[in-house]
């Protein structure tokens, strides 16, 4: 069955519920019911292949054993055991968790709801899910990944998700140029939904158990919010991640200080909130000199004391940090200064849409060796389009020009190199994506007059021309 069935079905299903508002509410509804199915699938392959296998989820609240019977429980009973069993869930014993599968389970649950007050639709909405993915199925995979993209745009339109939804052509494009390799520890510190990881996920192939379980070792995220943790945990499950290494917290917590051998990584790939603000006392987590609310600031502030000398970071950041001054131009000169920040694309405008149309950047840099000069890159719109939309969102195909010119680097009418002393001397502006196509002559005043002065009859001409345009179009209105 097509994705967009799937979807409407369950939409049409939920909306008729009288706890169901609006489409956040839908998606956090269906969420945790896949990561329930999902996580069962996944117990019950364990339980078939791990000798030392111990039960995670209580019998009577599997997924197989309370949902999979399409006659089976159903009404005010069904909706007492869902509440029952998201009271049981939340407070699992993980004393004897050793794989720290009954901890996910805990983490996950904790910060979600059952919306729903009627046990009969719930039990449509559980019938449906099942007769529609089946983990068994190869096509599942694909169905479930489609449901799951359809969703967060859903979210995204609803404007609840512009923290943590990046369109996935973006977490394609910078995963691409930062090629992480297997093996190397690769985190998102504001992991949001799981874009980026999944987009890692979905570069590697993987042969050999020895592989997956470096796969599953090397994955890493964190994320503050409840809602979008729920969809990390669940969407890195559906592509394969037994235990998915995410930490319900917030990055910007931890002090800087703090960071250890253990906690640096090879890979950073993420788009951090921008636009909003800290509280005082999680500013204080960087130094004195870098210090400022401002949430997209402090996260580039933290990635760079967590990549290792050598790693590599992608992320997306707000026009507000190029060419901010302050404490702004402070967090640029250590960038430059400790990194090598080779490539920055300014994006075209809507790319984020609707949530926001603020300018945005792809920022690339390797930690390690101080900035030589910057390439600065323009990725024009698309031809044909005046703005993205829901309906005409941005594509992994309109990144071809950029791709096209990054191994080639070279200047044009959208793309320049500025060393980085030219930077040093602009305030540390890194602004430089939107220059103009043109280069603006500034006439002395008497030069303007005379060149006035010698085309006037020319410029006479040419407004008498449109005037008579004008006059004539009003007059075949008239008629």
């Amino acid at each position: 069955m097509a994705v967009s069935n799937t979807t409407k079905a369950l939409k049409d299903i939920m909306r008729i519920d009288a706890g169901i508002n609006g489409d956040a509410q839908y998606i956090e509804q269906i969420t945790w019911m896949l990561f329930l199915k999902a996580f069962d699938y996944k117990e019950q392959e364990w339980e078939l292949t791990e000798d030392d296998y111990y039960p995670v989820i209580p019998y009577e609240y599997r997924w197989s054993v309370w949902a999979d019977d399409p006659e089976g429980i159903t009404g005010d009973a069904l909706v007492a055991h869902v509440d029952t069993m998201f009271v049981t869930l939340r407070n699992l014993d993980t004393s004897d968790d050793t794989k720290k599968r009954k901890w996910l389970i805990r983490e996950v649950m904790d910060g979600i709801n059952n919306f729903m007050k009627s046990g009969t639709l719930l039990r449509q909405v559980v019938n449906k899910i099942n007769a529609d993915i089946n983990f068994d199925e190869v096509r599942t995979a694909h169905l479930f990944n489609g449901l799951y993209e359809t969703m967060l745009k859903d979210l995204q339109s609803a404007g609840k998700a512009g923290e943590f939804y990046t369109p996935r052509p973006v977490t394609r494009f910078i995963v691409e140029k930062i090629d992480p390799k297997l093996g190397e520890f690769v985190l998102d510190p504001a992991c949001g939904t799981g874009g980026f990881l999944t987009s890692v996920v979905d570069r590697y192939t993987i042969n050999t158990t020895e592989e997956y379980k470096t796969l599953q070792a090397t994955i890493k995220g964190i994320e503050k919010k409840p809602f979008p943790y729920l969809l990390c945990v669940t969407n890195l499950i559906a592509h394969g991640i037994d235990v998915p290494n995410i930490r319900h917290d917030n990055t910007l917590r931890t002090p800087v200080a703090d960071y250890g051998v253990k906690d640096k990584v090879d890979v950073i790939v993420t788009n951090p909130p921008f636009g909003g603000a800290e509280e005082k006392a999680i500013s204080q987590s960087v130094s004195a000199e870098l210090r400022n609310t401002e949430t997209a600031d402090l996260f580039l502030v933290h990635i760079m004391a967590l990549l290792k000398d050598g790693g590599r970071c992608g992320l997306v950041l707000p026009d507000g940090f190029l060419f901010g001054t302050g404490v702004k131009s402070a967090i640029k000169k250590k960038l430059l200064e400790e990194n090598d920040l080779h490539t920055i694309v300014r994006l075209p405008k809507d790319v984020f849409a609707p949530y926001t149309n603020i300018n945005t950047n792809l920022l690339f840099f390797k930690k390690g060796r101080p900035t030589k000069g910057v390439w600065f890159y323009r990725l024009e719109m698309p031809a044909g389009y005046k703005h993205f939309s829901k309906t005409r969102p941005m594509l992994d195909a309109h990144f071809d020009p950029l791709r096209n010119w990054w191994n080639a680097r070279n200047d044009s009418d959208v793309s320049q190199y500025v060393p980085v002393e030219d930077i040093i001397a602009g305030d540390y502006n890194l602004d430089l994506c939107g220059f103009q196509h043109d280069t603006l002559e500034i006439l002395a005043p008497d030069e303007f007059i005379n060149q006035y002065l010698n085309n006037k009859a020319a410029i006479s001409a040419r407004i008498e021309n449109i005037l008579a345009r004008i006059s004539a179009a009003m007059e075949q209105e008239d008629v």
